[in-house]
């Protein structure tokens, strides 16, 4: 059985028109709409479709939480073997789906690229940059991270933990793992209904949160690889200025006291080693606040 996976935030007028496309692409599957804190009747669309077809399921927040919640939701509520996200706008195309199914066969996980996307360049110009640094800092080769028609086999996405905006980063955190990744073209319509969620502030935290995935991907089993040698090159240059100063004083009888040059020695040791004891455990200690933990908070099912 497939499982797809649509998050929706105010998509009343879509979902209808989604779940009948989808209907025509597959057999054998379960729709799980996961409605991230919706105040325009989204709810009670789905309901609706529920009431005619119980393959259609949903999970409702108390609020707005965001993408990546509403996927670890569905993630966690998906009985198929293959999980596919898709969104909940109508610009994927569920045709596209099969293909990508079919890909899984040599890959774990399959990435769709929107190659001829119909959006402003307001949306894709921003959306170019983010992906020229994804590929930089990942170090996988792909066109279009943020696209949200995506396929796995439901094993690798055992034990994954999200937050923040990392969704458009899992198969990077996937590849790294060792998955295999792959890429296939898909279609890209206009929006017809409802408005986009995507914007400047949704992009800086996606940055920062690949920022927080470069630094997870090379240094989360060897922390002081990182904040050791960044400490440890203050100290040092601290301990140098230090060592100087202090053979003034024994061999030269310099007066110390008077010198900024001291004061900056002596703060350079203690950042150098505050930032190599402390650092890293700020980062550990976020690291296990979420482990095991839920970033959303439901307020009903429909099963």
């Amino acid at each position: 059985m497939i499982s797809i996976v649509v998050p929706v935030y105010n998509e009343k007028d879509n979902i209808k028109p989604l779940y009948e496309k989808r209907k025509e692409t597959l057999d054998d599957f379960e729709i799980i709409f996961v409605d991230d804190g919706s105040n325009d009747g989204t709810y009670e669309e789905i309901k609706k479709l529920h009431d005619i077809d119980d393959r259609i399921k949903c999970i409702r927040f108390t609020r707005n939480f965001g993408k990546t919640p509403a996927l670890m939701a569905g993630f966690d509520a998906a009985k198929g073997e293959i999980i596919v996200t898709i969104d909940g706008d109508l610009q994927n195309d569920p045709a596209d789906i099969p293909k990508m199914i079919d890909m899984l066969n040599s890959y774990d996980v399959v990435n769709g690229w929107r190659y001829e996307r119909r959006d402003p360049i307001t949306k894709r110009l921003p959306s170019k940059i983010s992906n020229m640094l994804s590929r930089w800092l990942t170090g996988l080769s792909l066109h279009d991270f943020n696209c949200g028609l995506k396929a796995y086999k439901k094993e690798v996405l055992n034990d994954l933990e999200l937050y923040g905006e990392m969704h458009r980063y899992i198969p990077a955190i996937l590849a790294w793992r060792g998955y295999k990744v792959g890429e296939i073209k898909v279609r890209h319509h206009e929006r017809m209904h409802g408005r986009s969620k995507y914007g400047g502030i949704r992009l800086f935290r996606g940055l920062m949160d690949l920022v927080n995935f470069k630094f997870w991907a090379g240094y989360s089993t060897r922390p002081l690889h990182f904040f050791g040698g960044i400490g440890l090159s203050i100290f040092f240059i601290g301990f140098i200025i230090s060592l100087y100063l202090l053979i003034l004083k024994i061999f030269y009888h310099v007066a110390l006291s008077n010198r900024p040059l001291l004061l900056l020695g002596i703060l350079m040791l203690l950042v150098g080693l505050q930032i190599f004891l402390t650092g890293f455990m700020a980062e550990m200690v976020i690291r296990g606040y979420y482990s095991g933990k839920k970033t959303y908070v439901i307020k009903e099912k429909i099963e």
